[in-house]
C-alpha cells in the first residue's frame, strides 16, 4: 500500500489532458514541444507531412536534421538537449544499417525518446527498431489527432524522467508475473518496451497462462498508468450486446434501453482497454473495432455523432489466428491491426522448472489472505505437480494448491492432498537424485529449443551464442531429440 501511495504521489501531477476532440490541450502547463524531425531525400515527403500538421498546433517548435542510413545523423556540432522528442522519417533499410542510425541518434540526442514514423509499416521491423532504442512509432496513413497526444506523451516522460520512480513501477507491474524460464523471460523483457510506446499489443497463450497479468503490466508500466485500465472478457458478453457494451448505446436504440449506455471505450478514455477473448466479438463488432483502431474514432449504437477517444488497445486469444483468419471466421485487416506488438505466452507444462517458484508464491498468496502461516510442499507432492500435464495451465495450478491448502490440516501438503487426475497412478522414483535428474532434463530441453529458436534454428549461431561447442552443442539436441533447421 505505501508502494501504490507513493507511486500516485510522485507521478501524478499536472499531467497534460485531453480536449473534446482528443488534442492535448497544452495551455494546461504551458508547454513549448521542440521536435527533431530527422529525414533522408527519399522521406522528405513525409517529413514533411509531419511538419505540417506540427504547425497547425499550438506550442510545437520544430528543427531539421538530415540522415543517411549507412552513416547515421549527419553531424551536430555538439550533441543537442534541445529538442524534447526526436521524430524520425524512416526508409526501409537492412538491420546492420538502421543499428548504425539509432546508435548516432543516440549520440545526437542523448536521453532523448525517438518517435519512429515509417514510410513503409513493416511489422517484422517494428519490434527490431523498439530493440535499437525507439520509443514509439507511427503507423501512415498519419492524423493530427494521433500524432500531437503521442509526442505529448514522450515528452512528459522525458520532462518528468524519475529513475526511483521507474524502478518502483516496474515493481508493481512485474511482480505479479512469477517464472524464471527462458521462454517466459523473453516475453517479459518485451514488456517495458511495449509499454513505452503506444501501439496495439496481441497477447496470444492458453486459458490460463496469464494473458491480463500481462496486460496490466504494460498499462501500469506505461504513460497511462494513472487512467483507468478496464478489462472485458468478449466471450462473456450477449452477442446482441456486444456492440452496446463496448460502443455505448443511445436511449431508444433497441427495446430495453431506457437510458442512454456509456461504452467501455468511453469508460477507458485516456487509457487502456484489454480486449480477452477478442476473436468471440461479433463480425459488426470487429467492423467498428476496425475504424476505431484506424481513426480512434467511433460511433455509439444508434447515434449519428461521432466520438473521438485516446485508448489504448490490448487484445487476447486463446485462438490460433493462423486458422482462424483464413476460415473467414476473423477479419484479417482487423488482425493486423491488433498484433502490431505480439506476445506469446508459454504454456505451463512447457516451463515445469517454474512450477516449484510459482507454487511458493501461490501457496504465500493463499496464506495472507487467511491470514496464516503459508503451508510448505512434500517433495512427493512437489514431484506430482513436476509431473501434471496442467491443461488448465497457471491457473489450474491455482486451484489445486488453494483446495489443497484449505482441505489439510497439516503443516505440509502432501502428495494425497492433490486432487489431480491419475494422482495415485504412474508413481514415480522420488529420491533426490532422481528428481534432480528430471529437472536438469526439463531444464536442458527448454533452454536449448529457446535458444535454437532465437538464432532461427541455426545450430552454429545457437552454440555460439550460448558458449558452448558446436559438437557438445549437436550432441545435447540430438538427446533431447531436438533439430536445428529454419
Amino acid at each position: 500500500m505505501k508502494a501504490r501511495a507513493l507511486l500516485k504521489k510522485r507521478v501524478r501531477p499536472n499531467r497534460p489532458s485531453l480536449d473534446a476532440q482528443g488534442l492535448l490541450n497544452l495551455t494546461d502547463e504551458k508547454l513549448l514541444i521542440r521536435v527533431a524531425i530527422v529525414r533522408e531525400p527519399e522521406t522528405a515527403v513525409l517529413a514533411g507531412v509531419i511538419e505540417n500538421l506540427l504547425a497547425k498546433a499550438e506550442g510545437f517548435r520544430t528543427d531539421h536534421f538530415e540522415y543517411q542510413a549507412k552513416f547515421g545523423v549527419k553531424p551536430c556540432a555538439a550533441p543537442t538537449r534541445d529538442s524534447d522528442v526526436v521524430l524520425i522519417a524512416l526508409h526501409p533499410a537492412p538491420l546492420d544499417e538502421l543499428r548504425v542510425l539509432f546508435s548516432s541518434l543516440q549520440d545526437a540526442f542523448p536521453d532523448r525518446p525517438v518517435l519512429v514514423a515509417p514510410v513503409e509499416a513493416i511489422a517484422s521491423n517494428i519490434y527490431s527498431v523498439l530493440e535499437m532504442g525507439a520509443s514509439d512509432f507511427l503507423l501512415p496513413p498519419l492524423r493530427r489527432e494521433e500524432l500531437l497526444p503521442r509526442i505529448m506523451r514522450q515528452a512528459w516522460v522525458a520532462r518528468r524522467a524519475d529513475k526511483e520512480v521507474q524502478k518502483l513501477k516496474e515493481q508493481i507491474g512485474l511482480r505479479q508475473i512469477v517464472g524464471e524460464s527462458p521462454a517466459l523471460l523473453q516475453e517479459i523483457q518485451r514488456i517495458p518496451r511495449f509499454a513505452h510506446c503506444d501501439a496495439t499489443v496481441l497477447i496470444s497463450g492458453e486459458s490460463g497462462t496469464g494473458k491480463e497479468i500481462f496486460a496490466r503490466a504494460i498499462h501500469y508500466l506505461s504513460v497511462r498508468a494513472n487512467a483507468p485500465f478496464i478489462p472485458v472478457n468478449c466471450g462473456a458478453l450477449p452477442e446482441q450486446l456486444v456492440e452496446s457494451e463496448v460502443f455505448g448505446h443511445q436511449r431508444g436504440a433497441f427495446t430495453g434501453a431506457i437510458a442512454e449506455g456509456k461504452g467501455l471505450i468511453a469508460e477507458a478514455d485516456g487509457g487502456t482497454l484489454f480486449l480477452d477473448e477478442v476473436d468471440a466479438l461479433t463480425p459488426q463488432a470487429q467492423v467498428k473495432l476496425l475504424r476505431f483502431l484506424q481513426d480512434r474514432e467511433y460511433r455509439a449504437v444508434g447515434s449519428q455523432r461521432i466520438v473521438h477517444a485516446d485508448v489504448r488497445i490490448i487484445a487476447a486469444a486463446n485462438i490460433d489466428f493462423g486458422h482462424l483468419v483464413p476460415a473467414g471466421k476473423f477479419r484479417e485487416d482487423l488482425f493486423y491491426r491488433l498484433n502490431v506488438l505480439p506476445l506469446t505466452l508459454p504454456a505451463l507444462r512447457d516451463r515445469r522448472g517454474d512450477i516449484p517458484l510459482l507454487t511458493q508464491h501461490l501457496l504465500e498468496k493463499q496464506a495472507a489472505m487467511t491470514q496464516s502461516p503459508p503451508k510448505k510442499l512434500s517433495l512427493s507432492a512437489l514431484n506430482r505437480l513436476l509431473s501434471h500435464s496442467w491443461p488448465g495451465n497457471v491457473r489450474e495450478l491455482e486451484n489445486v494448491l488453494t483446495r489443497a491448502s484449505v482441505l489439510c490440516d497439516r503443516d505440509t501438503i502432501e502428495r494425497r492432498d492433490l486432487e489431480l487426475p491419475g494422482a495415485q497412478a504412474n508413481e514415480e522414483d522420488q529420491s533426490f537424485s532422481a528428481m534432480k535428474a528430471r529437472a536438469v532434463r526439463r531444464f536442458e530441453h527448454d533452454f536449448l529449443s529457446t535458444a535454437l529458436r532465437a538464432h532461427g534454428g541455426n545450430v552454429t549461431r545457437a552454440a555460439r551464442a550460448v558458449k558452448k561447442n558446436r559438437r557438445a552443442f549437436w550432441e545435447l539436441l540430438r538427446k533431447h531429440g531436438l533439430r536445428g533447421g529454419a
